[in-house]
Formats: C-alpha cells, sequence, structure tokens
C-alpha cells in the first residue's frame, strides 16, 4: 500500500489527485499544501489533461490542519505566521484559479480548510454522510484565508451563521447553500462523478477554460456598456477560433468533434 500522503493518477484527461492520510483524518500541513500547490501547477502545465478531481482516501474528506501543524505555529512570529498562512492562500488560489473543470470527492467530513478546498473546487459531490465545520472561532481563530471562496460559495448570510456559530452542517445542509453540487449514496458517489467527467469531456476544452474565466470576469460587475463589449468581444473571438470552427462544423454535419475521443 502506498503511504505517501498524497495520491496522484492520470487517465483519460483526467488527473486526481487523493489526500492519503486516512490515520489522521487527511489533515494537512505546510509540507502537503507545498506539494499540492507543486502538483497544480504542474497540472496547469499538461495539456492533456481536462479535468482535476479532488478525493481522499478513509473515512473523512479532511479535517482541516493537522494539530502538529497548528501547534507549531503557535510557537511562530507574527512574521512567520503571516508567511505560513501565505501558503494556503496560495494553494486555494492555484486551484480555484485552476484552468481546467475541478470536481471535489468528499465522501466523508471536511472541517475549516477542507471547506475551503471544497469551495474552490467548480463542483462537489458529496455523500449524505459528509458533514461540513468552520470551527476556527472555537479556538479563537477565524477563517480568514479560506474565506473570499466559501462566501463565494455559501453566500454572505449562511457565512454569518456558520463563521460564526461553528455548527457542523450536513451534506443536505450543504447542497441547499450551494457549496455541495449533488449528494448521492455512497456506492453512488463514483458513477455521479463520472457523469460530469463525460458531460465535461464532451465540451471544447479551450470553452471550458473560457467558460471558467468569464463567470470570474462577469461576477458581481455592474450591466456596464463595458461589460457588455467585454463579452460581445468575446463570443466574436471564440467563433472565428479553431475550436469554435470546429464545434460548429461538427454540429452542422453531425459528427462527434475531434476533442471528444471515441
Amino acid at each position: 500500500m502506498n503511504d505517501s500522503p498524497i495520491l496522484i493518477t492520470e487517465a483519460d484527461g483526467v488527473a486526481t489527485i487523493t489526500l492519503n492520510r486516512p490515520e489522521k483524518h487527511n489533515a494537512f500541513d505546510d509540507k502537503i499544501i507545498a506539494e499540492l500547490i507543486r502538483l497544480i501547477a504542474d497540472i496547469e502545465k499538461d495539456d492533456s489533461l481536462r479535468v482535476l478531481i479532488l478525493a481522499a482516501n478513509g473515512k473523512s474528506f479532511s479535517a482541516g490542519g493537522d494539530l502538529a501543524w497548528m501547534k507549531r505555529t503557535a510557537s511562530y512570529s507574527r512574521e512567520q505566521n503571516q508567511n505560513d498562512a501565505a501558503g494556503l492562500a496560495e494553494l486555494l488560489r492555484s486551484l480555484n484559479n485552476l484552468s481546467i473543470p475541478t470536481i471535489a470527492r468528499v465522501q466523508g467530513a471536511a472541517f475549516g480548510g477542507a471547506v475551503g478546498l471544497t469551495s474552490c473546487c467548480d463542483m462537489a459531490v458529496g455523500t449524505q454522510y459528509a458533514k461540513f465545520c468552520l470551527s476556527e472561532v472555537r479556538v479563537g481563530l477565524v477563517p480568514a484565508t479560506i474565506s473570499p471562496y466559501v462566501i463565494a460559495a455559501i453566500g454572505q448570510r449562511a457565512a454569518r451563521r456558520y463563521f460564526l456559530t461553528a455548527e457542523r452542517f450536513s451534506a443536505q445542509t450543504a447542497l441547499e447553500l450551494g457549496l455541495l453540487s449533488a449528494v448521492v449514496e455512497p456506492e453512488q458517489l463514483d458513477d455521479e462523478i463520472a457523469k460530469l467527467v463525460e458531460a465535461l469531456l464532451s465540451n471544447g476544452p479551450a470553452a471550458l477554460t473560457a467558460a471558467k474565466k468569464l463567470i470570474a470576469d462577469v461576477a458581481n460587475q455592474p450591466i456596464s456598456a463595458e461589460l457588455i463589449e467585454q463579452t460581445s468581444k468575446l463570443i466574436a473571438d471564440l467563433r472565428i477560433s479553431p475550436e469554435g470552427q470546429e464545434g460548429l462544423s461538427a454540429f452542422l454535419e453531425k459528427r462527434k468533434p475531434h476533442w471528444i475521443k471515441t
């Protein structure tokens, strides 16, 4: 059995990063964070990869920060703590901004920073046994680095409750808040993710990247003349692009576009 704390597999254009510390509930520390940053950077550079799945082995998805790591940071200076926090911030940024679609496979509990990782993925599928908690205030802290992504996922109103109460909430509540995209029985988890992967691989790779960027660019922006011009230019550029031309030709000729592998 591979005892590496992180596993990565690649098959048919899909990369899977698996947290592999089940005995520690897949808690992460600064070394694991640095390795995840490196893996995501490598995936970004690999044009053959079109989807990333973030998964975990064992009962829990992730308990968030490792206790031994947290104990070390308690003795750090303010500058050391800020530098340390910057590592997690960079991981979240790189996962959130990855150009290919991302799916979180949440089979169990996701606490603290793991809620941030889930929020950074484009989609998240959980089992009915998944549960979530933003527990930082219980130890006199706040979910600072993950906050932009969690608030974007669940909304300001829900954040006001769960950031402040540190309550645990269910997979069903996470679904209602928008943190999860679907909730399924454990034995259906991989089938549900496979459906999402199949749908994603049926779409133009460049279009998927452009669609992710479009959401980031348009979200919370006023519908101004500048925004209208920006979006009009985008569709015009994509219509004359090689992928846009291939997609339209395939549609008119009633055939599959070249990016769909038979």
